[in-house]
């Protein structure tokens, strides 16, 4: 399983050089991709995420996948690094067969336990300066992701500017990011909420095509709302005498200061997450063309 789509992408290529071989190749992709959608087990309702002393209240319609799941599909199923920190993915839908519609989006779910973020400076932030001095930093690592054999990666603007919600302590933004890699570039659309807790932050990580920005903007309220620390947990029961402080600010959240946990391109397996998820689908739309052309021809 760990090598999920290298068997369909050597089928697709057989059914390139051998017409035959491609009602073959089309029928193992699609059994591998059942066969592994029927191990996941999402969830709906309210949904318990101990490890960040949070909780979902799931409306109908979305579906959770826990950690060992949301880990499985990151790194199995759309070939990204894997990744012990994710606690979760939300789906917009209970049928894991969601994950392989390329229109749809999933939300990463990971939690930073840093310490209480004060919000003292959000109302000052530049957020076109920072937009710059973002793009000036993605445009120099990519020397560095080269080197090290990932795609580069340049900022190309906001798809929605940053939003501090005072009330509920909710911080969102979307990038829009272009991917670059053996000649091939495509846009992914990255939308990011903070849910600001009494000992660190929830991160919410959505990844789609840049193309279905609308959808997403239109659910992320909905996620937004089903989501929350636990009682004790909230922002507003921060003591001051007991409780830690985080070194950082809501303006760092943003801009990715904190490398080691929630810089810019600190999670690259999640961030990889659209492009590597796109191209999978390319290679299976080829194996399933040809699956039709062969079924017509021995018709």
């Amino acid at each position: 399983m760990t090598r999920r789509y290298t068997v369909p992408a050597r089928f697709a290529l057989a059914a390139l050089l051998c017409l035959p071989l491609a009602g073959h190749a089309a029928d193992a992709a699609d059994s591998q991709a059942e066969h592994f959608l029927a191990s996941l087990h999402p969830v709906s309702g309210n949904v318990a995420v101990p490890a960040a002393h949070a909780h979902l209240a799931l409306k109908p319609g979305y579906g959770f996948l826990n950690a060992r799941d949301a880990q499985r599909v990151l790194s199995e199923l759309w070939d990204n690094p894997p990744d012990k920190d994710v606690l979760g993915m939300i789906l917009p839908s209970d049928d894991p067969h969601v994950l392989l519609d390329e229109d749809s989006w999933a939300v990463v779910v990971t939690y930073v336990d840093d310490g209480y973020v004060s919000d003292a400076d959000a109302a000052g932030i530049d957020y076109d300066k920072m937009l710059r001095d973002m793009q000036e930093s993605a445009h120099d690592e990519n020397a560095e992701r080269r080197k090290q054999g990932f795609p580069e990666v340049e900022l190309a603007g906001w798809a929605e500017p940053p939003h501090y919600d005072e009330a509920s302590h909710k911080l969102y933004w979307a990038r829009d990011l272009i991917f670059s890699h053996d000649g091939r570039s495509g846009h992914s659309l990255n939308y990011d909420i903070r849910v600001l807790g009494r000992q660190g932050y929830l991160s919410l990580n959505a990844v789609a095509p840049i193309d279905q920005l609308a959808q997403v903007k239109a659910d992320m309220p909905q996620v937004l709302a089903m989501t929350d620390f636990d009682a004790g947990q909230r922002y507003t029961d921060f003591d001051k005498s007991t409780d830690k402080l985080a070194a950082y600010g809501i303006g760092a959240l943003v801009a990715g200061g904190i490398a080691a946990k929630a810089g810019l391109f600190a999670k690259l397996g999640v961030m990889l997450l659209a492009l590597k998820k796109f191209i999978v689908l390319g290679i299976a739309a080829v194996a399933g063309l040809f699956k039709k052309l062969f079924r017509r021809k021995q018709a």
